[in-house]
């Protein structure tokens, strides 16, 4: 089989002031021309620095290759070529899709234009040649209506129909190689697959070859011919992806493959009642006539049931827009809702402010983005401790800080975390934080919005791990929103699958993972575990 790259020695130094730090050690790949080859690791490990030294997209100034790094294209050098001759490679023969489409898509340009500039400028064609192969590629890319689509701007689209703009764009000059960067990690799970299966088809259309860069070892399973593991600037193993699989020979692979969640063992719902939600209803405006009005309205939650009990985890899973967030929103009382909810015995619409306080110390939350969520003015003394200060004021400050020294130690975080900050930590132990913040207040009910979505796969099994400890401990209940249908699995002892703001199936997890009713459920398992 020919080669279409060939990586050897690779070592990437990046400068700074009076230091170096490699980025890249010594490491060698190879892609042959119609096969995908990922490359995996956590964060930190070089995976896209490799990946942008292919289009030579490092700052120039700061980066430093070794005398022996080389990196073949069609068996011609990349390394210190020419401009022209990279320019003739960018967008030509080698194209990139990164992984947030909207901070790569220009979003005062419709992306029509944006792909026809790509086409004018390589291809040479007129605007109205242009716009024609543009609509061709959209129904390849399988956009729907693609000559209305052509003239959106990117806020108007969904995050797949994003990403199927970024993969035409990649496509319009019928690259030999495709770089994809983590390109479907924001995406449902339906819409990774759909992805993932349009990459496969246009593949095998145009014979091109596949770089794909990922932390999800699952879609390396489905997608790959061949793989190669990173950590610390070093490739630790490769080979064909069924023998690494089935026989790794790494312990940073044997880690990683380990760090894929496994279904929860032994299922706790014999508990009370502690937070019941009866046709709960939620409608936002959306159109208002002169007099301001509602004419009109979306019904983003449709009379909703849901119970959670004490001491146990409720998963609630479902796509983009299918309620999740608004119905979670309105059990925190954040979001305005007909219908009951009840929580503790009191219906969380009648209480008083005494009553209300009480309830938002019972009821925490825990974000997605740990570092989006913590202040990054304050130490984590203080951001552990400011619920402290709100509900329990009359604390002395010895007390205070004994109480935030045991959630930090609770929470597997040492005594030193005190008086540093937020970006001084790494993602695992912020988050670490978000459940030390969450769980200071000994609340009977924490909101896990996405928690370990941010993470990569060793520290998110390290995290599952240690929210069902604190539960064991501390009696918690969970209300766990994702879209990662393992994560789901592992903690949960009943399930919700919410679609269009109904609830159209629920039971405990393992009836629901083993034996799905609806047909959505099944096509979300069906995307998430295959």
């Amino acid at each position: 089989m020919d080669k279409i790259l060939e990586i050897n020695n690779l070592v990437i130094d990046f400068e700074s002031n009076d230091s170096i730090f490699r980025a890249v050690d010594d490491i060698s790949i190879t892609i042959e021309k119609g096969k995908t080859l990922s490359l995996v690791g956590e964060s930190g490990s070089g995976k896209s620095v490799t990946a942008l030294s292919i289009l030579q997209l490092l700052p120039e100034g700061t980066v430093e290759y070794s005398s022996e790094s080389s990196i073949k294209f069609e068996n011609d050098e990349i390394i210190a070529c020419p401009k022209k001759t990279l320019s003739g490679l960018r967008g030509n023969k080698i194209s990139m899709i990164f992984q947030e489409p909207m901070t790569s898509l220009n979003p005062y340009q419709k992306v029509g234009f944006q792909i026809d500039e790509t086409l004018i400028i390589h291809k040479k064609l007129t605007s109205k040649q242009a716009r024609k192969k543009t609509i061709d590629l959209l129904k390849k890319v399988k956009i729907p209506e693609p000559e209305t689509k052509v003239d959106s701007y990117p806020h108007q689209l969904s995050g797949g129909q994003r990403q199927r703009i970024m993969i035409a764009m990649a496509l319009a000059n019928e690259p030999e190689l495709l770089i994809a960067d983590e390109p479907t990690t924001a995406l449902d799970v339906t819409v990774e697959k759909a992805l993932l299966e349009l990459l496969s088809d246009l593949q095998k259309e145009f014979g091109m070859s596949i770089l794909f860069i990922t932390h999800d070892l699952n879609i390396v399973r489905r997608f790959s011919d061949e793989v190669c593991v990173m950590k610390e600037g070093k490739i630790v193993e490769s080979g064909k992806v069924k023998d690494i699989f089935d026989n790794p020979q790494h312990s940073y692979t044997v880690k990683l493959l380990n760090s894929i969640p496994g279904k929860k063992v032994e299922l706790n719902l014999e508990k009370e009642q502690l937070l019941t939600g009866r046709k709960v209803d939620i409608k936002y405006p959306i159109a208002k006539n002169i007099f301001g009005k509602t004419v009109d309205f979306l019904n983003a939650v449709k009379k909703v049931d849901i119970t959670i009990h004490s001491g146990s985890t409720t998963g609630l899973v479902g796509e983009s827009g299918s309620g999740k967030s608004s119905l979670a929103r309105a059990l925190l009382g954040i979001e305005k809702a007909d219908g009951d909810i009840i929580f503790d015995g009191k219906n969380i619409h009648q209480l008083n402010s005494s009553e209300t306080r009480k309830f938002k110390k019972d009821f925490q939350i825990v974000f997605q983005d740990p570092f989006g969520s913590l202040s990054p003015r304050m130490t984590i003394g203080e951001i552990v401790g400011e619920g402290l200060r709100v509900h329990e004021p009359s604390l002395s400050r010895d007390e205070r800080e004994k109480k935030i020294t045991k959630a930090l130690e609770d929470v597997e975080l040492d005594k030193f975390s005190f008086s540093r900050f937020p970006h001084e930590l790494s993602g695992g132990q912020r988050q670490r934080v978000a459940i030390a913040r969450a769980i200071i207040l000994e609340p009977k009910l924490i909101l896990l919005d996405e928690p370990t979505s941010a993470l990569d796969v060793s520290i998110q099994m390290q995290i599952l791990h240690l929210l069902k400890d604190l539960q064991s401990r501390l009696g918690l209940a969970f209300l766990c929103i994702s879209h990662d249908l393992k994560v789901i699995r592992f903690l949960s002892d009943y399930v919700y699958v919410m679609k269009d703001g109904i609830i159209i199936e629920d039971g405990t997890s393992e009836d629901l993972f083993e034996s799905p009713k609806q047909a959505y459920t099944k096509e979300l398992l069906a995307a998430s575990l295959a």
